[in-house]
């Protein structure tokens, strides 16, 4: 009875990236190096030399990542690129942060967040004070490891519409249970869905290619 209840015990896991938690992040939700990289992430977003800022420089079609001319088209271009301007408009990255920042006031018992000022200034404030609960959030918050994700796939597109790389290839791989997993180079690690199994960033591109269905 006791080995088997030994057995079936699973040591608690990090959520944001499957690695097993030390014995001082025991009860938190998040080791601190999930902790530590998703700060500098949200570090990456403010200011006016921040990701968020220049995202302005890049609605100009037909321009790469160093403003050279990329394409020619006989079709006259949009007015504006439209993916850098869905980052930046109501609704794309300011707006998902006020959302997280609302979700944490609520898990506090605190009131409602208020912002002031443009886009710009609000997407400061927010990261600001995303930053300040930080280290609750990943002690305590359920939702930490689909926030540091989040913010991760946010600073990552708007990397992208900067420097003019393409989005990230997502790769097939199988489970030991044979449930498919789709997951990128920069995944930080995934929970099968068939089993539940948390796979570490590391242990899950480890994992064996899918094959391909059968015509």
């Amino acid at each position: 009875m006791h080995d088997t209840a030994e057995s079936a015990y699973e040591w608690p896991a990090c959520s944001p990236c499957g690695r097993a938690l030390r014995h001082d992040e025991l009860g938190r939700t998040g080791c601190r190096l999930c902790q530590s990289r998703t700060d500098e992430l949200l570090r990456k977003l403010p200011g006016g030399d921040g990701l968020y800022a220049r995202l302005a420089t890049r609605l100009v079609p037909g321009r790469g990542g160093d403003g050279s001319v990329v394409s020619v088209s006989r079709t006259p271009p949009l007015p504006l690129r439209l993916e850098p301007l869905s980052l930046m408009a109501r609704g794309g990255v300011v707006t998902v942060l006020q959302t997280w920042q609302v979700d944490w006031h609520e898990q506090l018992g605190w009131r409602h967040p208020r912002w002031n000022g443009g886009l710009q200034q609000q997407l400061d404030q927010a990261v600001h004070a995303l930053r300040l609960n930080l280290e609750w959030a990943a002690a305590s918050h359920p939702a930490f490891g689909e926030f540091a994700q989040e913010v991760g796939s946010l600073v990552r597109q708007c990397e992208r519409q900067i420097t003019g790389e393409r989005a990230e290839r997502p790769v097939a791989v199988t489970c030991p249970c044979g449930t498919v997993l789709r997951i990128t180079i920069s995944t930080p690690g995934a929970r099968c869905q068939g089993c539940s199994q948390q796979y570490a960033r590391s242990e899950v591109l480890d994992l064996p290619l899918a094959q391909r269905a059968a015509a």
